[in-house]
Parts: C-alpha cells; structure tokens; sequence
C-alpha cells in the first residue's frame, strides 16, 4: 500500500499513446510519483484530486465543445488549488486556453511540447507555474511565408 506522502500525478488523455509516453516520462524523471491514468476529468476520484500535486491534461484529442471542455477544466482549478495544472494545448486552441486555463498554478505547454519542456514544467512546480510555453508563443512557420510575393505571371509570360 502507498504511503500517504506518495507524490501523486494525474495523467488526462483519451489517447492510450499520449497516456503511455506521458506516463515513461513521468517514470525516468520523476520514480517517487504515483501516477493514475483517465481518458477524461469525469473518470476521476475524489481522492485521486486530493492526493495529487500535479495533473497533466491532454487536450490534443479533444475537437468537440472545446470551449465547455475548458470550462469544466476551470471550474476543477477552482476547487483543487493546491494542484499544479499542466495543460498540453494545439495551438488552434491556445486563445481560448488562455482565456479559460491560465491561472498562477496552471502551465500551458504546447502538445508538440519537447520532453525538456514538460519535465522542467513539473519540476518547477505550481509556485512559478504561470507560465505558457515559448512553443506555443512561436508563430507558425506558415505564418512566416508571404502570400503577397507570389507573382502570378500571364500565359504569354510563362510561354517566353
């Protein structure tokens, strides 16, 4: 039986994938964490919340009602304050994350996030948690390329 002053993590992610390499990380990094899994906030315990110091959720699978999603996630960071809250964001959602997610005990972290990434955000902890991720704050690489420089030359130019 676990000792009550096990370190406890939760890991959120209806992907068996993302749980799994979230899951290794959290073992090589982190040995003396009790890790429990869930597809979903609405799977977890009472006393899973109460025992955890950080909960790690993946909103990458999530393309419906992202909006009532984050809601639920805000109303979770009000009752459990005391839990470090990492959020692994797209970035197609990352405006509304802020809006909804960001608090001083939560992290957003991009879901394209480097292993470092997400180990220094645990490590770190909720007291210098307020913090989003150069990752997501980075401008797609898509952003960069210029539509206006395009040239479109007629077919009598292209023929010469």
């Amino acid at each position: 039986m676990p000792s009550l002053s096990c370190k406890s993590a939760i890991i959120i992610s209806k992907s068996p994938i993302i749980q799994t390499g979230l899951g290794s990380i959290m073992s090589r990094y982190f040995p003396d964490y009790e890790r429990a899994f869930s597809r979903s906030h609405e799977e977890l315990t009472l006393l899973q919340l109460r025992r955890a110091i950080v909960v790690i959720v993946d909103t990458s699978g999530e393309q419906h009602n992202v909006r009532g999603l984050c809601e639920q996630y805000y109303r979770l960071q009000s009752q459990y304050r005391d839990i470090h809250w990492i959020y692994l964001i797209p970035r197609a959602i990352y405006p509304l994350a802020v809006e909804l997610l960001m608090r001083p005990e939560s992290t957003l972290l991009s879901d394209i996030e480097p292993v470092e990434g997400i180990v220094n955000a645990i490590r770190s902890g909720s007291e210098h948690a307020e913090r989003i991720s150069q990752t997501l704050l980075k401008p797609d690489p898509e952003e960069f390329y210029d539509h206006q420089d395009d040239v479109m030359l007629t077919f009598s130019e292209r023929k010469v």
